[in-house]
């Protein structure tokens, strides 16, 4: 899923997840953060239903009026079974920003360090957070993600791994395309433009925000796909997403004219008419 390198894992096994290492990381795990807790919770119970939707009571119309919220695509999301939403990553609201796409909650994956004080880590785990060690290739995160897809739920999954602000996107992990062939879900291409720009500080300021939602991919179930196919994917995924984000308006890197690039521009052009591909 991402750049290989050498883990060190605890011993502990996660009760929620028979046989998947609780904690893998090249760090120690922080005092008090218990990452088994919120994955056996979130796979056990889901979001508390109350809390969610009163959060998105107050949030939707906030976004809409101070943020001049609006969406494009909406036809695109579909309205039952999983879904996979693969979007750039440019400010901490993003994930509620993109759950106002569809009427039923959203899973998201966010850096465990949202998760390390025991108030945010309560709400962010009962409004939908899975957390992620970052750069450690969190099999645990994943495996959580892919089990809520298995039971018909949405995940928000953010291929560049962490937020990129400003200019153009970044590069993806692999990890979106392996979760995708792993389940056969649907995938969503989203880009978010403007909420870059909403924070300076602590202070919260209005500006437009605009989201803009692609045709779903949909590719044939792998059980364990390889590193390349996986990254195949993922580029295909990702090439959606960018399409997406440059009928925004949304900054470009310079265009490369390589008969590659052009290739791969004509195949995101292509999966966003059709929004099927296969192999």
């Amino acid at each position: 899923m991402f750049p290989r390198r050498r883990l060190r894992v605890t011993g502990r096994l996660c009760p929620g997840i028979p046989g998947v290492n609780a904690y893998a990381s090249n760090k120690p795990a922080p005092p008090g953060y218990d990452p088994d807790a919120y994955h056996a919770r979130t796979l056990g119970r889901g979001v508390n239903v109350p809390l969610y939707w009163f959060a998105r009571a107050i949030l939707q119309p906030f976004f809409h009026v101070y943020f001049r919220m609006r969406r494009e695509g909406m036809e695109h999301v579909p309205t039952q079974g999983p879904v996979i939403f693969a979007s750039n990553h440019r400010s901490f609201l993003d994930p509620f920003v993109i759950g106002t796409l569809l009427r039923r909650p959203v899973y998201y994956v966010a850096k465990k360090e949202l998760f390390l004080h025991p108030l945010a880590g309560w709400f962010m785990s009962r409004l939908g957070g899975i957390p992620i060690d970052r750069g450690a290739g969190d099999v645990q995160a994943m495996e959580t993600a892919r089990r809520i897809l298995e039971r018909g739920d949405c995940v928000v999954i953010f291929p560049e791994g962490t937020r990129t602000r400003p200019g153009p996107l970044g590069a993806p992990h692999r990890g979106v395309g392996r979760l995708a062939l792993q389940t056969a879900a649907p995938v969503v291409p989203v880009a978010v433009l403007g909420t870059e720009a909403i924070r300076r500080g602590w202070l919260v300021r209005p500006h437009r925000v605009r989201l803009r939602c692609g045709a779903p991919l949909r590719f044939p179930a792998e059980e364990n796909p390889s590193p390349a196919i996986a990254a195949a994917v993922t580029e295909r995924i990702w090439a959606c997403v960018v399409l997406q984000w440059d009928w925004l308006g949304g900054a470009m890197p310079e265009r490369s004219p390589s008969p590659a690039a052009d290739a791969r521009l004509a195949i995101a052009a292509g999966a966003a008419a059709g929004g099927t591909l296969n192999g």
